[in-house]
């Protein structure tokens, strides 16, 4: 007779097998993650949204060209190099503030992009984009 094995019938087991019972309980988690998710049934409603704050209106961007002679273009209208600080200086006093967007033509010398750039910044023009075009592959 050896100790530690249940060879004989008499003996009682006094100890619970717990690995059924953790089995058991993983299968049940994974049906639960996987259900959830589908039981999950929402309406989809935009419902209205109330304010007590005014509601600001966005300005409307200034479309800045450069083109590849080095011309200035403000929304489509040639202007002249030394128009370019007034105008800039007054839409940087308005409030909300328009974004400056910089469209340059890809042969023009970098120094007139940078030079408007710069009369913007000096003017207190605090948004400045650039508008590029996806290369065709």
């Amino acid at each position: 007779m050896a100790f530690g094995t249940q060879d004989e019938p008499d003996e009682v087991m006094n100890e619970i097998n717990m690995t059924p019972l953790v089995d058991v309980m993983l299968v049940l988690l994974i049906i639960f993650i996987i259900t959830v998710p589908v039981m999950k049934h929402a309406v989809a409603i935009d419902l209205p949204r109330a304010t007590s704050e005014p509601e600001q209106s966005k300005p409307q961007n200034i479309l800045f060209s450069v083109t590849a002679d080095g011309s200035y273009y403000w929304n489509e209208q040639r202007i002249e190099d030394g128009e370019l600080p007034g105008r800039l200086s007054a839409e940087a006093a308005k409030e909300p503030q328009p974004e400056l967007h910089i469209r340059g033509d890809k042969a023009v010398r970098y120094e007139r992009v940078v030079k408007a750039m710069s009369e913007a910044r000096e003017a207190g023009v605090r948004k400045i984009g650039f508008i590029t075009e996806p290369d065709q592959k």
